[in-house]
């Protein structure tokens, strides 16, 4: 690794940290119902938080304008306002806190000539979107500041998976420039092997980006609130009720009995297929022990991963467990980035 790419890729693993910390802060938002407390975009002067009585009576104000102050919490006080509001200021706090953090490191690298032609596109990107997520995040509260006290489960998916998105081209840059040789095997003899190993392990990224997906639409109409048994759903292997909703494919993102039924689907498909890929790689491959660790990190995130899924939905989505199956979401995410990462095509 070049040595003066190493502060680099520090910056950005640190960026990494904070969008982790912002997935699971959102996720302790909307497990609160706090996401709805500020009902203005102020991305300048927001930042600074209430601090007199007449602020808060102000805030207060402006909420009760809002459909889940007139439809679910009428005749809150200002402390019981207080609590959500603090959950979605610092949601919105963190994610300027990121916008700085990138920012500034990026200019000052830029200045010092620190990054090339290449490098600087792709940070440019980055916080191309990072900007972008900004707005989606607004987007997805005003669709619950008009009639429905609740946001789109589409606008909250796409925000979710937005900031999924920004933390694999952060960790994935971040990676390049600690590794920037492919670390794959010790000979070239099992080519063909690595062949297959590789895509396996890109297809199984893929996934799981698919499984927060679902994840998104589950939390999003309050899926996990039903069905709270496992393995099967109230005694069912395949429930009465998967399409229930006309026209047919409204069932896969607003029925919440297929919701459910399709995270879990996918939850399966990886119980089976990770370890059948760690299996593969540790003893059918000759990989060195950086690409080992990788593949070991992975099979144990998805355990844990999956224990974490389980426990919320049999103790019916308790914050504690749903915002650390979110945050581990995350990491299982990173796991699977980092064993593609090392399996990448040799350049």
């Amino acid at each position: 690794m070049n040595s003066e790419k190493k502060p680099i890729a520090i910056w950005l693993l640190i960026c990494c940290a904070l969008v982790f910390a912002m997935v699971v802060v959102g996720g302790v938002t909307r497990l609160t119902d706090s996401g709805l407390s500020i009902v203005e975009w102020q991305p300048l002067i927001g930042t600074m938080p209430p601090i007199t009585q007449e602020n808060w009576d102000e805030l207060l104000e402006k909420y009760r304008s809002s459909p889940q102050y007139q439809q679910v919490n009428k005749g809150m006080s200002v402390d019981e306002f207080k609590t959500i509001f603090w959950w979605e200021y610092f949601h919105r706090l963190l994610g300027r806190l990121i916008g700085l953090v990138f920012f500034i490191p990026f200019i000052y690298f830029l200045v010092k000539k620190k990054i090339d032609k290449p490098l600087g596109y792709k940070l440019t990107g980055i916080f191309i979107l990072g900007g972008l997520q900004g707005f989606m995040g607004w987007y997805m509260v005003m669709s619950g500041l008009v009639d429905n006290p609740r946001v789109s489960q589409y606008r909250l998916t796409a925000h979710l998976g937005l900031a999924f998105i920004i933390f694999a081209a952060l960790f994935w840059v971040a990676l390049g420039l600690l590794s920037p040789t492919a670390n794959t095997a010790s000979d070239r003899q099992n080519v063909d092997t690595l062949k297959g190993l590789r895509s396996f392990a890109y297809g199984l990224s893929w996934l799981i980006f698919i499984m927060v997906l679902s994840g998104g639409f589950v939390a999003g109409i309050r899926a996990g609130l039903a069905y709270n048994t496992f393995p099967l759903m109230n005694g069912h292997l395949i429930p009465p009720d998967l399409f229930i909703l006309e026209p047919w494919y409204r069932n896969f993102f607003e029925n919440m009995t297929t919701v459910q039924f399709d995270h879990r689907m996918i939850a399966w498909i990886l119980i089976f297929t990770v370890p059948f890929f760690w299996f593969k790689a540790i003893f059918k491959s000759n990989l060195p022990d950086a690409t080992r660790l990788a593949c070991h990190t992975f099979l144990l995130m998805l355990a844990i991963q999956v224990s974490l899924g389980i426990a919320t939905l049999l103790h019916v989505v308790p914050i504690n467990l749903a915002a650390a199956h979110q945050g581990g979401a995350v990491l299982l995410f990173a796991a699977s980035l980092w064993v593609s990462h090392q399996l990448r095509r040799p350049v």
